[in-house]
């Protein structure tokens, strides 16, 4: 750095630290604020006592007086009955007609053991109708159960007065998808005529699945879709709450690899969906809560129904779940793997997913098809990586002509007049400065495609590759108990290679830069923030999945070989040799844009200087 950058950069030092003490708060501020602090915490405090207060208050049994129309139904025993198919095992309980624990028979937990997605307390849902006389909360009321099937149950509430109140799930074949009948029959002298819609609330702690909390907390949120609109979430990183004024066609509690989705005939209506944040350490990772309302039918005519999708984010099983949904509405579950900005996600949805799906059928592994996936995108960009290279060669090949131009202008009140001849030159031997750059952002929605797709694919889950034995968390081949800010507890040996392949790749590159435009400051900043940048990723990614981190090392080293095979194929002798044949005069060049506005600033520069000539004489 020169002279002046240093004098700047001391000043903007200066300046910043000079703020920071004027801006420093007095000790009677620092208190008041300390104090603010503390009574938001108090009352955050309160609040949370307040809710685990009413959680053990709406556990309690309910205490129905002898004239209820549900005496009988508020005590009893708690029975449950098994649905099971190919794909999943259901546990539903008589105690409020629900389902109280899911079983994945296909995936396995860290203790490689089935995973269960919930179980006991883990989730309550509880169904609410309104009577003339008296409301009926299903979760503290013992249902009768009837029609038991493998695979299908009714849980009935019958009502002194007569009438009954059926609850009748039944579980797909081969399919994680589960449908629920709410049926009122002979209870019209219960109900009056203008209800028209129950309550339903629905709560749920979200498990920790996956090894690594902090990448897993990334892709957990409480996701839903508006009827006429494409879907939404909570916040992943902090406690949310919001109200919904539009209706909903689903709400989904969903972890990273993992969803319970809750879906209504008729849509759901005034939602008021709530997460909070479970502490690390915890075996949970977020409180879901939705409070919602859905249509009901007190004659029986027309019954609600539901259905639960209980099972993987897995793109086409969620796309085949579509076409057994009751509506005739698409209900784009596809949309709980998440696979990028819409063009990114374009590119994943036809193209990166059957290419993986295609060669996963070959009975790779997880890890040659990454391999062989990030070769293939490779080469199928290689034509926009040889037109980059090339733009950059003949930039190298005229350099000689570069540094005469930059000798004739060495002021810096002529570095207009250096950068025109320097565009006329391009032009005239049909160099385009700009010429690497359009290929190169070709290129990157198909790499930031990748990027989106790999922590989101299932497939890789708890597939071992090398020394990593999960490809969808961190390798921590390297580890330790104390945990250091910004690293963790472990050392991502991937993370590591991706790094130092980056750092590599980038050295390459500014090699390149340097020999076509020299070694200037920008340059050397610029050299700097392109070293600094593989060392920001070291710190970003050792959280993240070890398959994301070796995927951008195979990329990184690949890059490297491409760049060394094309700087042996080309000639710069010859290249140069080509570009004199093909050389314009200057009657035959056509002026650019940017060559018209040089050649406009240049004129004005002139005008200004003759004008400050004519004040000093």
């Amino acid at each position: 750095m020169d002279k002046n950058t240093l004098v700047g950069f001391a000043l903007m030092g200066a300046v910043i630290v000079g703020f920071g003490i004027y801006n420093r708060p007095s000790q009677e501020e620092m208190e008041r604020a300390q104090h603010y602090r503390d009574s938001i915490q108090a009352v955050a405090e309160q609040q949370e006592e307040l809710e685990k207060a009413r959680e053990a208050q709406a556990a309690l049994p309910v205490a129905l007086d002898s004239t209820s129309s549900f005496f009988q139904a508020s005590s009893g025993t708690e029975q449950t009955v098994t649905l099971e198919n190919d794909r999943i095992t259901l546990t539903l309980s008589n105690k409020g007609a629900r389902i109280c624990k899911a079983v994945l028979k296909d995936y396995n937990d860290q203790q490689h053991q089935p995973l269960t997605l919930f179980e006991g307390d883990d989730t309550r849902l509880n169904f609410g109708f309104e009577g003339k006389q008296e409301n009926i909360l299903t979760s503290q009321l013992y249902f009768q159960t009837a029609q038991v099937t493998d695979t299908t149950v009714t849980f009935r509430l019958p009502a002194t007065g007569g009438g009954e109140l059926d609850f009748t799930y039944r579980l797909l074949p081969n399919s994680y998808l589960v449908d629920l009948t709410v049926q009122a029959r002979g209870m019209q002298n219960f109900f009056s005529p203008s209800v028209k819609r129950m309550s339903i609330d629905w709560t749920q702690r979200a498990r920790q699945m996956e090894k690594g909390y902090t990448f897993e907390q990334r892709y957990t949120s409480l996701t839903y879709k508006p009827s006429d609109d494409s879907f939404d979430y909570l916040s992943e990183t902090k406690d949310d709450k919001k109200s919904v004024a539009e209706p909903l066609q689903w709400i989904a509690f969903k972890n990273q690899y993992f969803s319970c989705v809750f879906l209504a005939e008729q849509n759901f209506e005034n939602a008021t969906l709530e997460s909070k944040m479970e502490e690390q350490g915890s075996g949970y990772m977020k409180r879901y809560a939705a409070d919602v309302t859905a249509a009901f039918d007190p004659t029986g005519a027309q019954p609600s129904r539901f259905q639960f999708y209980l099972g993987p984010n897995h793109f086409k099983t969620l796309l085949a779940t579509n076409d057994l949904s009751f509506t005739e509405k698409d209900q784009e579950l596809e949309d709980l793997v998440y696979l990028g900005w819409p063009i990114i996600r374009w590119i994943n949805r036809w193209f990166t997913i059957n290419l993986f799906d295609w060669l996963l059928g070959w009975g790779l592994s997880m890890g040659v098809v990454i391999l062989l996936m990030t070769i293939i995108v490779k080469i199928l960009v290689l034509p926009t990586t040889w037109k980059s290279f090339l733009s950059s060669a003949k930039m190298r090949a005229l350099k000689p002509y570069i540094d005469k131009i930059n000798a004739k202008y060495p002021a810096r009140e002529d570095a207009l007049k250096k950068q025109q001849e320097t565009m006329a030159l391009y032009s005239q031997y049909g160099v385009s400065p700009m010429g690497g750059c359009l290929p190169m952002l070709i290129q990157t929605p198909v790499f930031m495609a990748l990027f989106f797709f790999v922590p989101n694919a299932i497939e890789l889950r708890q597939q071992s590759f090398l020394w990593a034995d999960d490809l969808s968390a961190y390798d921590d081949l390297i580890s330790w108990s104390t945990n250091i800010p910004l690293l963790g507890n472990h050392l991502s040996l991937f993370c590591l290679l991706f790094s130092a392949a980056t750092i590599v790749n980038q050295m390459v590159m500014m090699k390149q830069q340097n020999a076509a435009m020299g070694d200037n400051q920008q340059m050397a900043a610029m050299k700097w923030m392109m070293y600094l940048m593989p060392v920001m990723f070291f710190f970003i990614f050792n959280e993240y999945a070890s398959g994301l981190s070796y995927y951008y090392f195979i990329s990184s080293l690949i890059s490297i070989l491409i760049m060394w095979a094309m700087r042996r194929m080309t000639d710069e002798k010859k290249l140069l040799a080509q570009l004199e044949a093909n050389k314009k005069e200057p009657s035959q060049q056509r002026q650019s844009g940017l060559m018209a506005k040089l050649e406009a600033l240049q004129k004005e520069q002139e005008r200004l200087q003759q004008e400050r000539q004519k004040r000093g004489k």
